[in-house]
């Protein structure tokens, strides 16, 4: 039984944490209704759907990602090599494979955004080593907008190198706003900051609106 705390996907109904709606399923209509009016889902396996809409909201400004030495150094140094949506399934896999802690990638979420990189919607970058996939990032794309999903590593830095390859690539084709949807101590430390959560959400409307795609 699914228990609705409402039926609309509207940020300006989430509560206190941010939580706007519970239940239902990730249709591709349903996940694509969310992210264009900035709610987005998050929950563990076998719990309902939870739509989100926090506030503040968590973006990384494509000009400021922060690279540390270290990370300029296995950039200069690194034999990988990278790709645009060769494997967004597997890539979603590694997102999801996480021994040492829990997902929130669960079966339901692996198969709805799939079905969004099948539809032109989710898309990934691929990190190779040796033609072995080391490390990758995945979300989605509407307009001038792209949601940052998850990323991994099989290598050391792999994950990184993959958001620096991705954020070149998206300021290449004009993308103006990457959502982070949750601040956490990683992503501040490659420069993720919050802004409130109506700020965030008028710099949605406009990127939405720009003619810009992913490839």
């Amino acid at each position: 039984m699914w228990f609705w705390r409402s039926p609309i996907l509207d940020p300006e109904r989430a509560d206190e944490i941010g939580l706007v709606a519970v239940g239902g399923t990730l249709t591709t209509a349903r996940l694509l209704e969310g992210y264009r009016k900035g709610v987005f889902p998050w929950y563990s396996e076998g719990d309902p759907v939870l739509w989100w809409s926090p506030d503040p909201r968590a973006i990384l400004e494509l000009n400021e990602l922060h690279i540390s030495r270290r990370l300029q150094r296995t950039l200069r140094s690194s034999v990988s090599q990278w790709t645009l949506d060769q494997d967004c399934p597997a890539v979603i896999r590694g997102c999801a494979e996480r021994p040492d802690t829990a997902t929130w990638i669960t079966t339901e979420m692996r198969a709805a955004y799939i079905q969004l990189h099948r539809e032109g919607y989710a898309h990934s970058l691929e990190v190779w080593q040796d033609e072995n996939l080391i490390g990758g990032i995945y979300g989605v794309a509407l307009g001038a907008f792209f949601a940052g999903e998850s990323m991994f590593s099989r290598r050391r830095d792999a994950s990184k190198i993959a958001l620096v390859k991705l954020v070149e690539h998206l300021r290449q084709r004009g993308y103006t706003l990457f959502d982070l949807q949750v601040l956490t101590r990683h992503t501040a430390s490659l420069g993720g900051r919050n802004i409130p959560r109506h700020i965030y959400l008028e710099r949605l409307r406009q990127a939405l609106a720009a003619p810009v795609t992913f490839r």
